[in-house]
């Protein structure tokens, strides 16, 4: 079973990467430490955090509640690179980077409202979030983020040979 996440306070960049990498990841902000791991553990989540404080807790410091600490003063790029390492993960399908949903692939028609025309002049192809409607293409942004995981992803590869 593939892992799902929550990211503590410090870590909503994190979740937006994971999010795109195709992974569930959860991040509320202004949460307490005691409120994170409760919802981790009603989830069945990996707690991630950069906060060491939080690992002395005896629950997350006996393993009882799965976490992993993610080093202060890596990008968000770098803090991607570590969970997918630590946790052997490969990118995949995109989720909604804003609320974590699935997304759908669906008709360019149905999108005209919600799209650039520029943007919707030049793709054909584009996805719904499934939970709050945002709709998604292969845009610049898209394509810089993806670029960054496919390098991810072949690091990862390299370093399971």
């Amino acid at each position: 079973m593939e892992p799902r996440f929550v990211c503590d306070a410090m870590l909503g960049g994190l979740a937006r990467w994971l999010r795109f990498a195709g992974y569930d990841a959860t991040w509320t902000p202004h949460i307490d430490d005691w409120d994170l791991i409760r919802l981790a553990r009603a989830e069945q989540r990996v707690l991630l955090s950069s906060d060491t404080g939080i690992f002395r807790i005896s629950r997350i410091r006996d393993g009882r509640q799965p976490a992993l600490w993610v080093p202060n003063g890596l990008t968000k790029e770098q803090q991607l690179a570590h969970v997918l390492e630590q946790f052997r993960l490969q990118p995949h399908s995109p989720r909604c980077t804003i609320c974590n949903g699935t997304l759908v692939e669906v008709a360019k028609h149905q999108v005209r409202e919600h799209v650039p025309p520029r943007s919707f002049a030049w793709k054909e192809q584009f996805w719904q979030c499934s939970r709050c409607g945002k709709v998604f293409w292969e845009g610049t942004h898209w394509q810089r983020m993806a670029k960054i995981l496919e390098c991810l992803g072949n690091k990862q590869t390299t370093n399971l040979s």
